[in-house]
């Protein structure tokens, strides 16, 4: 039976940006790549994909892991993530960053894309086991932002009406019939995203799989 430990990660983190080190602003040939962890998860839970871009060539300045509180309104935590953006670009002095995300993340770097202004300032996008759609397992947690994961939620319903994947972004999905949380497993696809189904990764597995680190690198490239 699905559960709300199954979102579990880590401890709940207070809202603040945890970039990797410090570092002026220069001319950039890259995007800066911003994290953002589910529900009751926590910048360490992109430890491994952090290691994965900094074998790439990414600096620790370039690599920005960030923790929110998961338990408020996504549309909450869209509007602090903004500001996490605009500080990014100004630190680094790049004119785009590149967003990834898991689960919960993807719902409100999606609200920051669609109605905060975020897609003026984000060029790719990513969403690793997002309940984009919503996920049945958010029926059994009561904080707000569950009842916005909800399947036929008000948060839901807004956010995806009309165009899905709006602005000049890149979008880009993955998504597993093994994810034990996302209910339906098809809920992460994005309408007019780069939709990929994994073979049979879990949900928290999307953090460490090889193969989705290697396709994510390539595709923020």
């Amino acid at each position: 039976m699905r559960g709300t430990r199954l979102f579990v990660t880590a401890a709940l983190a207070a809202a603040t940006s945890l970039p990797l080190t410090a570092g002026p602003a220069t001319a950039v040939e890259r995007n800066p790549v911003i994290f953002v962890h589910g529900w009751n998860g926590s910048a360490s839970n992109w430890n491994e994909l952090v290691a994965d871009f900094k074998a790439d060539g990414y600096t620790d300045g370039e690599l920005t892991a960030w923790n929110y509180n998961t338990s408020q309104s996504n549309k909450t935590t869209a509007d602090q993530l903004s500001a996490v953006v605009d500080d990014v670009l100004a630190r680094t002095g790049a004119t785009e960053a590149d967003i990834v995300t898991h689960s919960m993340g993807g719902l409100n770097s999606r609200w920051y894309l669609k109605f905060v202004g975020g897609a003026d300032e984000v060029d790719d996008w990513v969403s690793l086991a997002g309940p984009n759609h919503g996920t049945t397992s958010a029926n059994s947690c009561f904080d707000a932002s569950c009842v916005e994961m909800r399947p036929g939620s008000e948060f839901l319903a807004t956010l995806n009406d009309g165009d899905e994947s709006p602005g000049a972004v890149n979008y880009g999905t993955w998504w597993s019939t093994c994810d034990e949380t996302i209910d339906p497993d098809d809920s992460t696809v994005v309408s007019g995203a780069r939709n990929t189904q994994t073979g049979c990764i879990t949900h928290l597995g999307f953090l460490t799989d090889d193969g989705v680190s290697q396709d994510v690198r390539t595709f923020v490239a």
